[in-house]
């Protein structure tokens, strides 16, 4: 059998594709999840999966009438996005640091935001139901638009890869910015106070929920699905920027038509049907992959990564990891980690190589291959790449 059944007491089982890697704590929050009474025949745990807050990343949850605001979590729609080109590796030599300095220069990082603002961002539909929003946003409009388009900080990230046939690929890693960030964090605060006047004896109070039918839960929901909108236009807005910088120096400027385009989120929350049931999904950090589905899996900065199909799996609600995991957090890596370790492991790969992208070094993330392995049930690989240029926010 491809996954195992935890060793738990809980209403609903937990299956674990993560190879007998759960220790203690992690054992502990899935059992928390799996303890609440609305969860639908059992919580799912992905190949990558480790701690999080309230839910493990990596984590499926299918839930009836109910959904839980910090499960989904706070960068609302986070994914991937991708793009195979026409152009070969040979055409990228000599030019990879000029290509860098482009991107960043064109799509801003880290906490900075576009200084105008596009014409395809204004004219974005959804702009019109931002006034339906949570209340508490309604002055951030303009920051959201001057974000949408920019890339985050911490794993976000923008890469040009080759296939193991030598063909460009374009990827890039982002969400909702600060306006998904800020509205996820009203529902979740709503959340608690609710947990809290019902007199909830929750086993996390990060696992507050909201009841299908309430306004609570409407809301959340309105605003959910617009900020999964947001996330996936704003990955579109970047890759549009980043295809024009390598068209720029691979085609003379010339317009060209991708091969494949992918674009998935792997925070979020949508409703399906499973077991011949509607239900809510939670995927905190992983992907849907119903069959024929095309899916992300990046590896590290100095790893590989997939582009996968999904096989429909119905024990792991049609779903797969979203990357390798995180296998020490930030703080441990850079405490473990030097910049001279850094520049080892990113060999080959031009990308920024100082300390403050020390704790996004390959070494603080799960062996990919191994990743991959333990999910030959889930998905199945229809391209590797390895990255030669690696933006970071």
């Amino acid at each position: 059998m491809p996954y195992e059944k935890l060793e738990i007491q809980t209403p609903a089982p937990v299956l674990s594709w993560a190879n007998h890697e759960l220790g203690h704590e992690e054992t502990k929050m899935a059992e928390n999840v799996a303890s609440l009474p609305f969860v639908f025949k059992h919580v799912a745990l992905m190949p990558d999966v480790h701690l999080g807050k309230g839910a493990l990343v990596g984590s499926v949850i299918a839930t009836k009438e109910a959904i839980i605001p910090a499960a989904v979590g706070v960068d609302i729609g986070c994914g991937m996005c991708a793009i195979k080109t026409q152009f070969t590796g040979e055409q990228l030599e000599g030019k990879l640091k000029k290509i860098r300095l482009d991107i960043e220069a064109a799509i801003p990082t880290g906490f900075n935001e576009n200084k105008d603002v596009e014409k395809s961002v204004s004219n974005w539909q959804r702009w019109s139901d931002f006034k339906d929003l949570h209340s508490g946003v309604q002055d951030l409009q303009t920051k959201a638009m001057r974000q949408m388009g920019s890339l985050g900080g911490g794993n976000h990230f923008i890469e040009v890869c080759l296939d193991t046939e030598n063909q460009v690929w374009l990827m890039l890693h982002s969400g909702s910015r600060h306006i998904g960030n800020n509205l996820a964090q009203c529902h979740i605060s709503t959340a608690k106070e609710l947990a809290k006047l019902a007199g909830n004896n929750l086993p996390d109070p990060d696992l507050a929920y909201f009841v299908a039918g309430t306004p609570e839960f409407q809301a959340y929901w309105n605003d959910l699905q617009w900020a999964q909108d947001y996330a996936r236009v704003n990955r579109d807005v970047m890759m549009a920027r980043f295809k024009r910088i390598i068209e720029k120096h691979l085609a003379g400027g010339k317009e060209t038509k991708p091969l494949l385009q992918v674009n998935c989120h792997h925070n979020y929350a949508e409703k399906e049907v499973h077991f011949g049931e509607d239900v809510y999904v939670t995927r905190k950090g992983a992907v849907r992959a119903q069959t024929e589905d095309y899916g992300i899996i990046p590896g590290s900065m100095g790893a590989k990564s997939f582009i996968v199909k999904g096989k429909g799996n119905a024990h792991s609600f049609c779903s797969c990891s979203h990357g390798a995991g995180r296998l020490l957090s930030r703080n441990k890596a850079k405490n473990i980690y030097t910049l001279d370790d850094l520049i080892q492991q990113t060999k080959g790969v031009e990308c920024r190589k100082d300390t403050g992208v020390l704790d996004e070094i390959p070494g603080a993330y799960k062996p990919i291959d191994q990743v991959m392995q333990n999910q030959a049930d889930l998905v199945e690989v229809v391209a590797t790449l390895k990255q030669v240029v690696c933006v970071k926010g």
